[in-house]
């Protein structure tokens, strides 16, 4: 699938550093470090992918990988304005927003990030899905995502963040409907039950689990998996809370932890979904969707 949390898994080194980027709702992050040797790779890819682009500006196809590439280096307001230039090029084009919107819901504009999915949504409708190929291929060189579930996805996360979970619902009911592959549909299916269980859903909730079998083979989506096994009682919570506090991917951490964390949110026990949504948003990474959501859950429990 689109990586859900795409230009990290194409960092060696990722640090904070004394800059802070600013995004909607005055939140503030670290600006992203780079190890020499990515940051080159990350150049070399923009320069390139300019280059492509600057020999013919209406290309969508050069427009899209030079946005895609700005955004994997952390030049989030400049992939947005090429993006956004691209919309006014290919107003038809869905996957202008889809990009846009994406960046978007790093940069935190949910709600713009909501208008830009939704009016891809829209223009999907009645066409076929296609492959969207993967800015960092898996091990499988097998992309494991498509345009329209990429929509869906990144719809349902959106309203998931702002707690409007009938939206959420709705947008991962289509979702489920064009997630082709183990990867996208356990992906899709962790969003999907939680929100089910946000709503009181408990017989669709348990329903959904009973179509994720412990023997899926999953590409690079296992973390996902992980976790809905847990909620199918197939994975010891103690056992993976062990493991996340010697993991020292802050990757794994923020998937695995956001996971863990809600597991215990829902399960009863506000205190440990704290402890452990404090440890992940102290983390780096900041631009994961399971980071995003911890942030947005913790007012909830700090208030309780």
């Amino acid at each position: 699938m689109q990586r859900i949390i795409l230009f990290y898994w194409m960092l060696m080194f990722v640090q904070y550093t004394s800059a802070q980027m600013s995004f909607c709702g005055n939140k503030t992050y670290p600006a992203l470090s780079f190890s020499a040797e990515t940051t080159a790779k990350l150049d070399a890819d923009i320069e390139e992918a300019h280059a492509r682009y600057l020999k013919d500006t209406t290309n969508a196809d050069a427009l899209i990988w030079y946005g895609r590439r700005l955004a994997y280096r952390g030049r989030y307001d400049e992939a947005i304005a090429v993006f956004t230039k691209g919309i006014q090029q290919h107003p038809a084009d869905a996957r202008m927003y889809r990009h846009r919107g994406h960046r978007y819901l790093t940069t935190r504009c949910v709600d713009k990030a909501i208008a830009d999915f939704t009016k891809a949504a829209e223009l999907i409708k009645g066409k076929p899905d296609e492959i969207e190929p993967d800015g960092m291929p898996n091990a499988q060189n097998i992309p494991t995502s498509t345009l329209q579930s990429n929509i869906w996805y990144h719809l349902g996360l959106a309203y998931y963040l702002k707690a409007d979970f009938t939206k959420a619902e709705e947008a991962y009911k289509e979702c489920l409907k064009v997630s082709a592959n183990p990867d996208m549909y356990v992906a899709t299916a962790n969003w999907y039950y939680i929100t089910l269980r946000e709503l009181k859903k408990e017989k669709e909730a348990a329903q959904l689990l009973e179509t994720v079998p412990k023997d899926m083979k999953i590409i690079e989506n296992e973390g996902y998996l992980t976790i809905l096994l847990l909620y199918k009682q197939q994975q010891d919570p103690d056992e993976l809370y062990k493991k996340l506090m010697a993991d020292n991917n802050t990757l794994n951490n923020a998937t695995g932890g956001f996971g863990l964390g809600n597991f215990y949110r829902l399960s009863g026990n506000p205190a440990k979904a704290q402890l452990i949504f404090e440890q992940v948003t102290k983390g780096s990474q900041w631009g994961s969707f399971a980071f995003m959501a911890a942030e947005a859950s913790l007012p909830s429990l700090l208030s309780r």
